[in-house]
């Protein structure tokens, strides 16, 4: 904990524990910063076996610790030639490790490092020793080397240079690789998974053998990561920010200094207060009058009421509610007319939040006088549009019906006309007929008719007949129609 404190008792059953001195218990402290760091007992107690309990105990130490701060070890070290005229220790530089003091979570290491023009050998070697001689010989001088496959921990790397003089000084560069995550953990929820509490307190922790933790990272949900210190991690349990009701996940990654992460995941809930119970509203209110919404909820807690008009939020406000956990809200602006629907929802001095309350219909209707006109306008929009059209009607039926006399009229005397030519026409046809029929009755006067002119003669008569009555009955037709 964050206070340093300590709270232990022990029992050694009977018959007990027997000698002039013996471990009651083991403590570690983690430091948190340098300085001085005194350790004293407030109170204690040791109690004999004799069946009494009596307190023999004779005194409490004390201890002070003095708390120092460790410094980087040094990026690299040189040893010195032991002959003059020798070459100098090359400086070695790194692409995959370029920091001495950070770990990396790459398992091969490259170096580099400058040769003088009079350089004739170079030796090589990788080790786990800090101050290490080469001893690998590579008599054309190289200027790199590649080292694959390394095992994770702190390594070093050590050049030698050689010229005609001898061998030269040893630098010696540390390199460190973590390539394993940390330690696997959990999530705890302190006050359990199902809480009203907006801001759950968790706790976890975890370790790194080699490079040691870095940092936390935490997603809730849907939204981003934030970061979370290590050291309040484990001095204290950690509080979320706060949470709207439901239910959610949370994912902790944690990272050690090479990179590497280790992940937990959790589901939990936060269950909703209670919602608010409106109670005093109108269900109808005229276009200009103030809108008054009461009723009860948490004392002393934000209620917000949202209004709503087609679906669509229109207004929001926020009232507090009394020691009684009464509310009442009057809205401030004018509505315009309509229907709306209310929602309220309160939030308590923890940030712990309701759903929203059942919706309440409230109708806005228009002013008496607003409606009068109102309803003026829309019978004369109805009214005037109909008279309007009936009088179109009416012209449309005296326009057609004076197009279609005029038309009948000259119908009729086209018609008179074609009948009169008809006439005409049919008597000289009846007149060549009877012509036809004259001359074979003279014929017949002089001479016997043959059978085939004989049946001429009835044929003429006969078709005479029929075309003069198929023609009357026509005519008179026709009249019929126009008149």
């Amino acid at each position: 904990n964050s206070a340093g404190t300590v709270n232990f008792e022990g029992i050694v059953l009977n018959p007990g524990f027997t000698g002039a001195s013996g471990k009651a218990i083991s403590i570690t402290f983690k430091t948190k910063a340098a300085g001085s760091a005194p350790i004293t007992f407030s109170s204690g107690s040791a109690l004999a076996n004799d069946g009494k309990g009596t307190n023999i105990l004779t005194g409490l130490g004390d201890a002070n610790f003095s708390i120092g701060v460790v410094g980087p070890g040094a990026p690299e070290i040189v040893t010195p030639a032991e002959v003059a005229g020798t070459p100098e220790a090359p400086a070695i530089s790194s692409l995959t490790h370029p920091d001495p003091n950070k770990w990396y979570a790459v398992k091969e290491a490259k170096f580099t490092w400058d040769v003088p023009k009079d350089t004739t050998a170079v030796r090589l070697l990788v080790g786990r020793i800090p101050q290490a001689i080469p001893t690998v010989t590579y008599t054309t001088p190289i200027t790199s080397k590649e080292l694959p496959d390394l095992a994770d921990g702190i390594w070093y790397f050590h050049v030698r240079l050689r010229n005609n003089a001898g061998w030269g000084a040893v630098s010696h560069f540390r390199f460190q690789i973590d390539t394993k995550p940390p330690e696997p953990f959990l999530i705890k929820f302190v006050h359990g998974k199902e809480i009203i509490d907006p801001s759950p307190i968790i706790a976890f922790n975890t370790t790194d053998a080699l490079s040691g933790i870095s940092h936390y990272k935490a997603k809730i949900g849907t939204e981003g990561f934030f970061e979370i210190d290590p050291n309040i991690i484990s001095s204290n349990p950690y509080s979320l920010p706060p949470q709207n009701p439901g239910k959610n996940t949370i994912l902790v990654q944690a990272y050690d200094k090479a990179g590497n992460t280790a992940t937990a995941v959790e589901e939990f809930e936060i269950l909703a207060l209670e919602s608010p119970k409106i109670t005093r509203y109108s269900e109808s209110i005229a276009e200009g009058d103030l809108l008054e919404i009461g009723g009860k909820t948490y004392p002393d807690s934000d209620v917000d009421l949202f209004l709503f008009r087609r679906e669509e939020k229109a207004l929001e406000q926020r009232v507090k509610s009394n020691s009684s956990g009464d509310f009442t809200f009057i809205w401030s602006k004018q509505l315009e007319s309509g229907v709306y629907n209310v929602q309220a929802q309160v939030t308590d001095n923890r940030g712990a939040k309701s759903n929203p309350s059942e919706k309440i219909t409230i109708v806005v209707g228009r002013s008496a006088i607003l409606r009068i006109g109102s309803w003026a306008v829309g019978f004369l929009s109805v009214v005037v549009p109909l008279i309007a059209l009936v009088l179109l009607l009416v012209y449309l039926s005296w326009h057609w019906w004076h197009k279609f006399a005029t038309m009948r009229k000259r119908v009729r005397k086209e018609i008179r006309g074609a009948e009169h030519a008809l006439h005409k026409a049919f008597d000289l046809l009846k007149e060549a007929i009877r012509e036809q029929i004259k001359m074979l009755e003279k014929a017949k006067t002089k001479r016997q008719l043959t059978e085939e002119e004989e049946k001429i003669i009835k044929q003429l008569k006969k078709d005479l007949d029929d075309a003069e009555k198929f023609v009357r009955k026509e005519i008179e037709d026709i009249e019929k129609e126009v008149k």
